[in-house]
């Protein structure tokens, strides 16, 4: 049998399943050359042809360009540098589409359009600024241990480029919390407190010793093994269980720097400040952080 070396356009249709409509588009905008003519006029194409329009075709499904296949077929650029430069253009179209995903989550949670929206396109910068500006005014002017108010304006909202709709949230609430008036006076009376412990000799440089961590761990599994055991807030179990917890904090804190422990989650312990850290938690992938809201409000109710 004699090779067969031409094809006509019904012959790259069907091995290319192109249309002859698409092939001779192509063929007019010269990415697959005519090899020649039949003796009636139609054109017909060879080996070449046939593998060029294979080619384009497969581009073309990856969705390159036009003109960019030209410049492949030309040896104008390699297929490797296209595809490394469409696979790169595609992760950016991702991380498009998943944002816009998580956007769309929220809202149906939420039903807040524009603010979530706007939230979400700041940039890593435009993010860490409305955290500067929250600790400029919770912070600003007081004499805080250095090494605490480092520690804390070292923390960084780290929002993936394609966050999770848990993790969009999560920052949507952040935001809304660190713009809230009321919380912000709120953190700033717990920095004034701390400023005057820090005067009456209170070792705060971290925000938590090792002793200091186990001894707040402690006080709240005490407060939690009151509240399974069902102990009232005003028994006399509670006021022993008080009295204890007050003692070992001033202990770990070498100075008695009053009021005590239980006296002070009432006036300063906000369980929001709890939530920035679990939102916190949330937005940068770490492990969860417990949630002591009911244990820290079982101690204020004791300590009265």
């Amino acid at each position: 049998m004699v090779p067969v070396t031409h094809y006509s356009i019904g012959d790259l249709a069907r091995m290319t399943g192109l249309s002859t409509r698409t092939i001779r588009f192509y063929s007019d905008s010269g990415l697959v050359p005519v090899a020649g003519r039949t003796a009636g006029g139609f054109r017909t194409y060879d080996v070449d042809g046939l593998a060029r329009l294979k080619l384009v075709r497969t581009l073309r499904d990856l969705g390159v360009d036009l003109p960019t296949a030209q410049r492949v077929l030309a040896r104008e650029v390699s297929v490797a540098d296209v595809a490394r430069t469409h696979a790169d253009a595609i992760d950016a179209q991702l991380r498009t589409l998943r944002l816009r995903r998580a956007v769309l989550r929220v809202v149906a949670r939420n039903g807040e359009v524009e603010a979530v929206h706007e939230l979400a396109r700041l940039s890593e910068e435009e993010r860490q600024a409305i955290l500067d500006d929250f600790f400029d005014e919770v912070f600003g002017g007081l004499e805080l241990d250095p090494a605490f108010r480092d520690r804390m304006r070292s923390v960084r909202v780290e929002l993936p480029d394609d966050p999770t709709a848990e993790q969009l949230e999560a920052w949507v609430e952040l935001a809304n919390l660190v713009r809230d008036e009321d919380f912000r006076a709120s953190i700033r009376r717990m920095s004034e407190r701390h400023q005057e412990m820090r005067a009456q000799g209170a070792d705060l440089s971290t925000g938590g010793t090792p002793e200091q961590l186990e001894a707040f761990q402690h006080v709240m599994s005490r407060a939690r093994a009151a509240l399974d055991a069902g102990v009232p807030p005003a028994s006399e179990e509670a006021r022993r269980i008080v009295e204890e917890i007050n003692e070992r904090w001033g202990d770990v804190l070498a100075v008695r720097v009053g009021p005590e422990l239980s006296r002070w989650l009432a006036e300063f312990g906000d369980p929001r400040a709890e939530r920035y850290w679990s939102l916190l938690a949330v937005i940068n992938g770490w492990p969860p952080v417990p949630d002591t809201t009911a244990e820290r409000a079982w101690l204020a109710e004791a300590g009265r």
